[in-house]
């Protein structure tokens, strides 16, 4: 069964697999962005993401501006890594209008499995115990699973904007 794990360096061959199924796009929640994964490959450059990942959890931690604190997670079930989940602290304005306070990604191979579903819903008490009574999860208006996982999740569809329907969930 798949469980939400801390970033984890032993999973280095199964998440470069997983991200060469996105073939270039960009994975929702993975904190990737400013790596290149050829620079990846490298087992070593590979722990300094990993690293990287877990301190961003940290207030103190310096990051880009616009970026606030993130707890990232991983999608695992064995050896095998499925994707990615980030909880985002805290609202900025971008965040408050596309991005949300939950972003995920599962691997292209591994969806139609509840994967999402079940990712999200032990997300929700790891969020409480951040201190967010409320999160905002945010879908492209055409992503009919992603909708479907937030919906499954108790999401309340509150508006679209921009492109993204905005649902709000509570975590009590």
């Amino acid at each position: 069964m798949a469980r939400l794990i801390a970033p984890d360096a032993r999973f280095h061959s199964s998440w470069l697999e997983a991200a060469a199924e996105f073939e270039g796009l960009r994975q929702d929640g993975a904190g990737a962005d400013s790596w290149p994964l050829e620079e990846l490959q490298d087992p070593g450059a590979f722990s300094r993401f990993v690293e990287a990942l877990v301190k961003d959890a940290l207030p103190e931690s310096p990051r880009k501006p616009g970026y606030v604190p993130c707890t990232y997670l991983w999608i695992v079930e064995g050896g095998t890594f499925l994707g990615s989940l980030a909880i985002r602290h805290e609202l900025n304005d971008f965040l408050l209008n596309e991005g949300g306070h939950i972003g995920y990604s599962v691997r292209p191979s591994a969806r139609r499995h509840g994967h999402a579903a079940k990712a999200l819903a032990d997300a929700l008490p790891i969020a409480r115990e951040l201190g967010i009574q409320r999160v905002l999860l945010t879908c492209d208006e055409d992503n009919a699973g992603s909708r479907a996982t937030i919906e499954k999740n108790g999401g309340s569809y509150e508006d679209t904007r921009n492109g993204k329907r905005r649902y709000w969930i509570d975590t009590a």
